[in-house]
C-alpha cells in the first residue's frame, strides 16, 4: 500500500492461510495446525519462516511434493523413543504431533524422543516450544534438510550442510527461555531475501568460492558457489561446525535417511526431545534453580551501551503479545503474496484493522 504499514488481525490471517491450504488439497485438521504455525512465525518475528512460506507450501501441495493426507508410519518404538517416517507430510503438523507424542512418553519415562525421517519443511522452530513450557516440559528440537546444502565445514569452501537449527524451551519466570538458533551465522532465507531486495547482510557472514569473507548475498547459492559461515565465523567456526555435525547426526543419523540417499524433495529430518523435570525432582525445586538464574541474568550489571539484558525468547514474546493485542504488520510483500493466493482460490483477503501512513 504505497509504503504504508498495514496491520491485520492475527486470527484473520490464520483463517486465510488455513482456507488456502484446504483449497490446495490439505486435510483440514493439518491445515489448522500449519496455518497456526506459520502465523506464529510472524508473531515471533521470524518473518522468513512465517506466512512468507505459504506460497511455497501451496506449490508443494499442488505438485505433490508435500503429502496432503495420512499419518506418519511408525518404524520403531522403543518405549521412551520412536522413529517415524513422515512420508513428506506437512512438517509443521508432523513436528507438533511428535512433540505431543514425546511429551506423553516423558510422563511415563521422564524423557520422550521422536525422530522423523522424510518430513516436509517445519517452519519456525521456536513456536513449538510455547505449548511445551506451558505444560511444564523442557523441549529440544533439532532439524536439518538432507536435500539441500548451504554451509561448508570449518576450513572448507564447498557447501555440505544446511543451517541446522537447534531450539530449546525451558519453563521459567518471569520469562520462559525460548532459544531458536541456527548453527550457521544466518539462514538461507535471509540471504535469499536480502539478495532479492538488493541489500547487504549486516556482517561478513558468507564465504565466496575462493574462501574470502563477504557481506554480499549475491555470492551465495549453488550457482554462485558461496556458502554461509558456521556460527562463530572464522574465529570460532569450529564450534558452529561441530554443533551442525551434531544436529545432522541426531536427525539424519538417528532417522537412517539423509545425504547418502541424495533426496531431492524440500524437507527435513527432525528430532524432538521432551524432558519432564518432575521425573528428577519436585517442580518447585527445578523452578527455584532456573528462576534464580533468569532473575540473575535480567538484573545483572549491564555493559556500557546496553539498554537491557534479556533472556532468549523474551523479545519474541513481547512482540507476539503486542501483535495479538493490536494487530500484526507483515513483512513487505507478504500481504501481496497472500492476496494472490486468496484470489486464486476465491477467498476474501482480510481487511486491515489499521493503516499507519508513511511520512512523506
Amino acid at each position: 500500500m504505497n509504503g504504508n504499514k498495514v496491520k491485520y488481525d492475527a486470527a484473520d490471517l490464520e483463517r486465510l492461510a488455513r482456507e488456502v491450504m484446504v483449497a490446495a488439497g490439505l486435510e483440514r485438521e493439518k491445515a489448522v495446525v500449519v496455518a497456526h504455525g506459520l502465523l506464529e512465525g510472524d508473531l515471533m518475528g521470524a518473518s522468513t519462516h512465517g506466512l512468507a512460506l505459504l506460497q511455497g507450501y501451496v506449490e508443494e501441495l499442488e505438485n505433490g511434493e508435500m503429502t496432503a493426507t495420512g499419518d506418519p508410519e511408525v518404524l520403531r518404538d522403543f518405549g521412551a523413543t520412536a522413529l517415524w517416517d513422515g512420508h513428506y507430510l506437512p512438517g509443521v503438523w508432523l513436528t507438533r504431533q511428535a512433540g505431543l507424542e514425546a511429551s506423553r512418553r516423558a510422563v511415563k519415562f521422564g524423557i520422550g524422543l521422536v525422530t522423523i525421517r522424510r518430513s516436509h519443511h517445519i517452519a519456525c522452530l521456536g513456536h513449538y516450544l510455547l505449548a511445551a513450557v506451558e505444560r511444564g516440559d523442557i523441549m529440544l528440537i533439532y532439524s536439518s534438510d538432507p536435500s539441500d546444502s548451504h554451509v561448508a565445514p570449518y576450513g572448507g569452501v564447498s557447501a555440505l550442510m544446511t543451517p541446522n537449527p537447534i531450539a530449546v524451551g525451558i519453563p521459567a519466570e518471569p520469562w520462559p527461555i525460548l532459544l531458536d538458533a541456527s548453527t550457521s551465522i544466518t539462514t538461507a532465507g535471509l540471504c535469499e531475501r536480502s539478495h532479492r531486495e538488493g541489500k547487504r547482510l549486516p556482517g561478513k557472514w558468507l564465504l565466496t568460492p575462493a574462501g574470502e569473507l563477504s557481506d554480499d548475498p549475491a555470492v551465495f547459492g549453488p550457482t554462485q558457489g558461496g556458502t554461509i559461515l558456521p556460527v562463530g565465523g572464522l574465529d570460532h567456526g569450529h564450534k558452529g561446525y561441530g554443533l551442525s555435525l551434531m544436529v545432522e547426526a541426531l536427525t539424519q543419523g538417528l532417522s537412517g535417511f539423509g545425504r547418502p540417499e541424495k533426496p531431492t524433495t524440500w524437507g527435513a529430518a527432525v528430532t524432538v526431545q521432551v524432558i519432564r523435570p518432575e521425573a528428577f525432582l519436585p517442580m518447585e525445586e527445578f523452578r527455584a534453580q532456573v528462576d534464580w538464574l533468569v532473575s540473575a541474568c535480567l538484573n545483572g550489571d549491564k555493559r556500557p551501551g546496553a539498554d537491557e539484558i534479556v533472556v532468549p525468547g523474551q523479545r519474541e514474546m513481547i512482540r507476539r503479545d503486542a501483535a495479538l493485542r493490536s494487530g500484526l504488520t507483515l513483512y513487505p510483500g507478504v500481504d501481496e503474496s497472500l492476496a494472490v493466493l486468496a484470489g486464486r482460490y476465491g477467498l476474501p483477503m482480510p481487511t486491515p484493522i489499521e493503516v499507519e501512513r508513511k511520512e512523506e
